[in-house]
């Protein structure tokens, strides 16, 4: 399992999770040890972290953390269509690591990395732009699935 993170500017770091990723992990790990790194060096001032409604994303281990670090979070209906631009590029991401064809966990890992990198920054631009976009399709669509 792999968590990245990406912004209009292009694809931010990612992170290998070893075993299964729990609330602890994502706190710790991921938001302490990679992502609050990568803002302060690559954010803007004033910017807004997205993510789905996962229980260790709003544990409240999570929630303690983004308020003591003023992380500002995009707040996202309990029931709601996955509209996270994020998993259109890890659907980009599958489809170029197939393309490599790995055969082992070392290739599998490369091949992630290359891919990932080679994220073109128009791409990125295109995803955080359409979210205006796919909001209003949700409210148009009254909650139910939209093309996004």
């Amino acid at each position: 399992m792999v968590w990245g993170a990406f912004n209009r500017n292009g694809t931010g770091p990612t992170y290998r999770i070893n075993g299964i990723m729990d609330r602890n992990i994502y706190v710790n790990e991921i938001c302490e040890g990679v992502l609050l790194p990568y803002s302060e060096e690559y954010l803007p001032l004033n910017w807004i972290f997205q993510q789905d409604n996962d229980p260790k994303h709003t544990s409240s281990l999570a929630k303690d953390w983004f308020k003591r670090n003023e992380v500002n979070l995009l707040k996202w209906p309990a029931q709601s269509p996955d509209l996270n631009p994020i998993e259109n590029l890890w659907r980009d991401l599958e489809k170029e690591v197939r393309k490599l064809k790995p055969i082992n966990l070392r290739e599998l890992e490369q091949a992630v990395m290359q891919g990932w990198h080679n994220i073109p920054v128009e791409r990125c631009r295109q995803l955080v732009d359409s979210m205006p976009r796919r909001c209003a399709a949700v409210i148009r669509n009254k909650g139910y699935p939209t093309k996004y």
